[in-house]
């Protein structure tokens, strides 16, 4: 078997709403309901599902804990628009802009947390151009 790609990852949360708000307003993603009120943040062709911690779905993690995910996501938006927008937000990075290895090849990274806790990587692809002037600046 080998797997092809990713299609839905779940995050246990403290409270939904919370989350729904800060997933749209910071990450630009879209809460989509499904099954019977579940709730989902979209983006591109993948999901997060949000399970509220002690009302998870079974089957489930062994230990679905808020705060435990460490998650990284790509995005076409330049690094200084990202870093604007997070000061426009009142989120201060907890690390960044720093060079870093993705799974396709080297990423510009800034990173937050969520609501919850959980580690979020905010990462623009970096290409052999944009490298030579990220360097440069």
């Amino acid at each position: 078997m080998q797997i092809d790609s990713l299609d839905h990852l779940v995050l246990t949360v403290g409270d939904i709403e919370t989350t729904c708000r800060f997933y749209t307003r910071v990450l630009g993603m879209r809460v989509v309901e499904f099954g019977s009120g579940r709730r989902a943040l979209a983006f591109g062709s993948q999901k997060i599902n949000l399970h509220r911690l002690h009302d998870t779905i079974e089957p489930c993690a062994a230990v679905p804990l808020p705060g435990s995910a460490d998650l990284c996501l790509l995005t076409s938006t330049p690094m200084t628009e990202i870093l604007d927008h997070l000061r426009a937000n009142d989120i201060r990075p907890v690390a960044g802009p720093v060079e870093r290895t993705g799974a396709r090849g080297p990423i510009l990274s800034v990173y937050l947390r969520d609501p919850d806790g959980n580690l979020l990587e905010i990462a623009n692809p970096i290409s052999h151009s944009s490298r030579e002037e990220h360097h440069a600046a």
